[in-house]
């Protein structure tokens, strides 16, 4: 069960950075196998190379197992834009989001 869930989380998360399964092992200093084995429930990472796996997708641990946020790297991406703005511009960002959480593209 929980094989499927992190090799099935593993797949989305490593595919929304848009790299191959073996550029991501090469990187995490695993032979190029690595990934695919895991996304392919033939292997389960240790803690350690767990903490890699986070690390090089940009994410926390906690962010891994989110799994109501489908892309927590830009989330974080844009939560550390947000930190440098002020009052004034946090508002204009607040609006355009509320306007886009009304009009979703499946309301065109």
């Amino acid at each position: 069960m929980y094989e499927t869930y992190f090799a099935n989380r593993l797949a989305e998360l490593r595919t929304k950075k848009a790299v191959s399964a073996r550029e991501m092992s090469l990187a995490l200093g695993q032979n190029s196998s690595y990934i695919n084995r895991i996304e392919n429930r033939q292997a389960f990472p240790s803690m350690q190379a767990f903490f890699y796996i986070c690390e090089y997708l940009e994410i926390s641990p906690q962010d891994f197992f989110n799994t109501d946020v489908s892309n927590p790297a830009k989330i974080n991406q844009i939560l550390d834009q947000l930190k440098n703005l002020d009052d004034s511009q946090l508002d204009t960002v607040l609006a355009v989001t509320e306007g886009f959480r009304h009009s979703k593209p499946s309301d065109k």
